[in-house]
């Protein structure tokens, strides 16, 4: 396990009189991402922003991120927005990303129920556009809560729109024995005030009622990381999982057999990574850090 507090690097770069931009200095940094790592899958809330607000100079982040030839997707849990709204997101922080680089936790529930149910299955979905998207794109037709008990399945995800009535048909379903799939069980949301309800802590209602737990398709399970390392066309030793949340992207990494870097810009601290097993292989404080200057 390696930590590099950036403080400590600035330090450095002054007590030596070395330029941050110095060869010597870079090299050192450089040295967190070993150089067989020829890819990166990278968490999005905590490691690049924290609600509407970058976590560092983006632009210059991935322009070394460019420089060094790593190739790169961006894996979230938070399945509210689309791929191409993500994209977009990324492109005004200077990013240049594009939507088949984005991977969802909607768009992983959506392919997994492709692999199990047939177009024009009948679904009662708690989710915003993301999740929206991903199922129409699939096939599948989305109920409304009035139409709700004709449901096939049933998938939640985090719904800022959710209500009383739609716990309530959830409930019924998944109560009858209707599949229920959801996005991620994240259950809190990093903001610039502090964490707040995540998908998982809505999702509690519905397991508080029925008793029953939902298949996820979301870190810390693999089905995602899996299909990142599938768009990206590399193998698990030379990719790098970076991510902010110990439970689910470390998690997520490690139980795919990745190289995994904790940053502590978002939910999780050191003291909780130090007491972690496996063990993480980085842990710094934020992306800046992680890439080098």
């Amino acid at each position: 396990m390696l930590f590099v507090p950036l403080a400590s690097l600035k330090s450095l770069s002054v007590a030596s009189g070395i330029a941050p931009a110095c060869p010597r200095l870079l090299g050192i940094v450089f040295k967190m991402i070993s150089s067989h790592i020829k890819a990166l899958i990278l968490d999005m809330d905590g490691v690049i922003w924290k609600a509407d607000a970058p976590i560092g100079d983006l632009a210059e982040i991935f322009a070394r991120i460019d420089a060094r030839g790593l190739k790169y997707v961006f894996a979230t849990n938070n399945g509210t927005r689309t791929p191409e709204q993500y994209a977009q997101r990324l492109v005004d922080f200077g990013v240049n990303a594009q939507p088949w680089q984005v991977v969802t936790s909607a768009l992983g529930v959506a392919h997994m129920l492709a692999q199990k149910f047939p177009p024009k299955t009948k679904v009662f979905m708690i989710g915003e556009d993301g999740v929206r998207q991903a199922l129409n794109e699939k096939g599948f037709e989305i109920l409304s809560v009035e139409d709700a008990p004709n449901a096939q399945v049933v998938v939640m995800g985090l719904d800022r729109d959710i209500d009383f009535a739609k716990t309530l048909e959830a409930t019924l379903l998944v109560r009858r024995g209707i599949p229920f799939y959801a996005t991620n069980p994240d259950k809190t949301f990093p903001t610039p005030r502090g964490e707040i309800p995540g998908a998982g802590a809505w999702i509690s209602v519905i397991t508080t009622a029925t008793d029953v737990e939902p298949i996820y398709t979301g870190k810390p399970y693999p089905f995602m990381m899996e299909l990142s390392l599938e768009m990206l066309g590399t193998n698990k030793e030379e990719t790098l999982v970076i991510g902010d949340r110990l439970e689910t992207d470390i998690a997520a990494g490690q139980a795919v057999g990745c190289p995994t870097a904790l940053v502590l810009s978002g939910v999780s601290t050191k003291y909780q990574a130090g007491l972690w097993l496996p063990k993480i292989d980085i842990i710094v404080d934020d992306l800046t850090t992680l890439i080098g200057y």
